[in-house]
């Protein structure tokens, strides 16, 4: 189990985080509680559920990634893992159904997908998303997989302009090249938006991008979620190395 811990100021008190994996059904439901109370009850996504928790087809085949508060033990972080055994076992990789990721199909056994990460409002300090970034890059190193994809969302509220504008600004500098390029399978209608808007680079698509990560390629609309989501993929040799240094203890 993974030890890593941090001290952080919340809004009451001082707190004690630590990182580890769900061991079980019941640590894997404590995520999806989390999920549901982010995704659901915060953002609106349309998630059914009557108990309260976010689950899809593809919990069952991933590792669950957990941050918890050490003086209650709620789990106030998490990020799913889906790695290339598994992913087979799955009929594939979650974002297989927004893009075509078939340019990428030659790295698949090296590469791993991280999903639905989550932090609880109370917790939205850099020092969470640390550690679950330090958690991911212990479970890499150990595995020795050298690459990760994920989806990048940004809200549709505004009906996606703010999403087209953040695209317009990215693609200029962290494009992907074209043998890494997927596509999207129900396209954000960039030509139909504004694509000038002053925007702001949601946090966990700012904070993969300081590590080293592409963006690669126009975003897909998530109706589910009503996000926008931009495929991420960090290869591990393009990682910065002043965060080498800081994950990879």
């Amino acid at each position: 189990m993974l030890q890593q811990r941090s001290s952080l100021n919340t809004n009451q008190e001082p707190s004690q985080l630590y990182v580890s994996f769900a061991l079980n059904p019941s640590e894997i439901a404590e995520a999806q509680r989390l999920r549901y109370k982010v995704f659901a009850e915060e953002m609106g996504a349309n998630i059914t559920s009557n108990d309260g928790i976010d689950v899809d087809g593809f919990d069952a085949f991933c590792d669950h990634l957990l941050v918890r508060e050490s003086t209650t033990n709620e789990v106030v972080g998490t990020y799913r893992i889906l790695n290339p055994t598994m992913a087979n076992e799955a009929g594939g990789y979650y974002s297989s159904g927004e893009f075509d990721i078939s340019r990428l199909q030659n790295l698949f056994d090296r590469t791993v997908e991280v999903g639905r990460a989550c932090v609880h409002p109370d917790y939205r300090h850099g020092g969470t998303i640390t550690l679950l970034w330090a958690g991911l890059a212990k479970y890499m190193q150990t595995h020795r997989y050298e690459y990760m994809i994920g989806c990048g969302s940004v809200c549709m509220a505004d009906g996606g302009h703010m999403a087209a504008s953040l695209y317009q600004r990215l693609q200029k500098d962290y494009l992907s090249p074209p043998e890494y390029r997927v596509f999207p399978r129900c396209p954000l209608p960039l030509e139909a938006l504004q694509n000038d808007l002053e925007v702001v680079c949601p946090p966990l698509i700012k904070g993969y991008l300081r590590l080293g990560a592409y963006i690669c390629g126009e975003p897909a609309w998530d109706p589910d979620f009503n996000t926008a989501d931009m495929l991420v993929m960090l290869p591990l040799s393009r990682l910065n190395r002043r965060y080498a240094t800081h994950f990879f203890k």
